[in-house]
């Protein structure tokens, strides 16, 4: 379990290819890793990997083809000046605070970037998302966008022939965008999702009982 606030920016420096996966070399200087045992859990850009190797402060995961396939960033491509940098966070433990929401580190849906401008010192960023997403984002509701916890201000649903589809619009400080990666994003980027853990059991609930949301 995760909360949403990233501990620290870490960057891929290695991608072994696997038998259907990928093993990523992590390195991490900012991060404490002295109480981060093999086995335990990270979450890179929203995604919860397991420690397999450490050696100072670098570190290895395995993704499985079923992640990749579901996420995006976690291949090493398409970084910024060749490097991939990710948003990591250690998992929780129960004495700490929880600053941000509780995440789960299990990515629902991939978002695209449609906007991110200046509004004052802050930036307005607008996702577009897949419709089976939309409906479980609450108007001021929390959602996880590659790992970091962040608040919507507004939900749009589509409407017959809107090439824009479902999209919601979140407000990035300036203390979000000089900690976390989100700096990097730009319109057409693709960013990992994970709906409000609250929302998601709620839905499972509805559909449950045959009642479906549209």
């Amino acid at each position: 379990m995760f909360t949403g606030i990233i501990s620290a920016i870490g960057s891929i420096t290695q991608v072994t290819p696997l038998e259907t996966g990928l093993r990523l070399t992590i390195q991490a200087p900012t991060l404490d890793l002295s109480d981060v045992a093999l086995g335990d859990s990270i979450a890179h850009n929203g995604v919860c990997l397991t420690v397999i190797s450490k050696e100072g402060a670098t570190y290895q995961v395995d993704v499985s083809r079923e992640t990749l396939n579901c996420t995006v960033g976690l291949d090493g491509a398409g970084g910024v000046d060749g490097v991939s940098e990710l948003n990591l966070e250690k998992a929780l433990r129960l004495s700490d605070r929880l600053g941000g929401h509780l995440v789960a580190g299990h990515v629902d849906g991939v978002g695209e970037v449609i906007r991110l401008a200046p509004v004052g010192e802050s930036h307005e960023l607008v996702i577009r998302v897949p419709q089976e997403l939309a409906k479980t984002i609450a108007p001021k509701g929390s959602i996880t966008v590659n790992g970091v916890s962040l608040t919507t201000n507004r939900i749009t649903n589509a409407v017959p022939g809107d090439t824009a589809m479902h999209h919601f619009s979140i407000n990035l400080i300036p203390h979000t965008m000089a900690m976390t990666t989100l700096h990097h994003l730009r319109v057409g980027s693709r960013v990992n999702l994970e709906i409000d853990l609250i929302a998601r059991y709620v839905e499972r609930i509805l559909i449950a009982n045959g009642v479906t949301a549209g």
